[in-house]
């Protein structure tokens, strides 16, 4: 159960004041009250315990470097939706073998975000499955909504609930509504099922999310270019939403080539400079 394994392994002070102190430059951001930027950066997906802390020591050098223009979090995906079958990540399999040792995957899950939160640097990571947050989320400052689950109405009412900011990605049809109207939804208070600290089903109620936006991660064809991001803006005011939006620069939008990244980087970088505040996010994908 969530209490017994938070008690096993203790938000600190140092890592509580990381999350705390990510989430409120974040928030600020999404208001434009922080002119920088949000970058997610990191692997696709942890396996290696040794390799995610090495590569979150270097990244926590590197975002003390470009503090002044840039806000970073390490993306530390435990959980990853797959488009038919494969392996679904550090919490179901952390052995990578199909023994899908849940109760070691857990506690590995919160001990990496633990080490990471404990060297001052912020982890994000995407809440696919409905009960893993009551076990992490408490070690989370961004969270992302994949473009897979975007349209689900229990991931949408899982975000109206979270104490963190959340992205929501456009569906993988390049389908910029679905993410919209998710962010309309999880702002609004919620009541569903889900479990609390015990392990127990529980009623749950929310207060809504405030601090939601959009990631544009691409479709049939990437969406960082102008003309894209101006149909996206368009969108969220239509819906009197905040204007935010977040690129994805893998995925889609790098037609999954690495090389592809650094493109989308640039362009969305050059918009921003040339004064389209709605740009307050990038995302990367990266690895040692």
């Amino acid at each position: 159960e969530p209490a017994v394994i938070k008690e096993q392994l203790p938000l600190s002070d140092a890592a509580l004041e990381t999350v705390t102190d990510g989430r409120r430059k974040i928030r600020r951001i999404l208001r434009k009250q922080d002119r920088r930027m949000l970058v997610i950066v990191g692997p696709c997906s942890i396996h290696d315990e040794k390799a995610a802390l090495e590569y979150a020591e270097k990244l926590q050098r590197l975002s003390v470097q470009v503090s002044d223009t840039l806000v970073v979090a390490m993306r530390v995906y435990f959980e990853k939706p797959r488009t038919t079958v494969g392996w679904k990540g550090l919490i179901n399999d952390p052995n990578l073998d199909g023994t899908c040792d849940m109760i070691a995957g857990l506690h590995k899950a919160r001990e990496m975000l633990l080490e990471i939160n404990e060297i001052g640097l912020p982890a994000a990571t995407e809440m696919l499955e409905m009960v893993t947050p009551q076990y992490v989320a408490d070690l989370v400052t961004w969270s992302a909504i994949g473009a897979r689950t975007t349209e689900s109405p229990t991931h949408r009412e899982l975000a109206s609930g979270l104490s963190m900011p959340v992205g929501f990605k456009n569906g993988t049809d390049g389908n910029l509504s679905s993410a919209i109207n998710a962010v309309v939804a999880a702002r609004q208070k919620q009541t569903f099922l889900g479990i609390d600290q015990s392990g127990h089903t529980s009623i749950v109620k929310t207060a809504g999310n405030p601090n939601c936006h959009i990631v544009l991660r691409g479709g049939p064809r990437p969406n960082y270019d102008p003309i894209s991001i101006e149909e996206a803006r368009l969108g969220l005011i239509d819906y009197d939403l905040p204007e935010a939006i977040m690129v994805d620069c893998s995925h889609a939008n790098s037609r999954k080539k690495y090389q592809g990244q650094e493109i989308g980087w640039r362009n969305v970088i050059d918009q921003r400079l040339a004064g389209n505040n709605a740009l307050v996010g990038l995302m990367l994908e990266s690895n040692l």
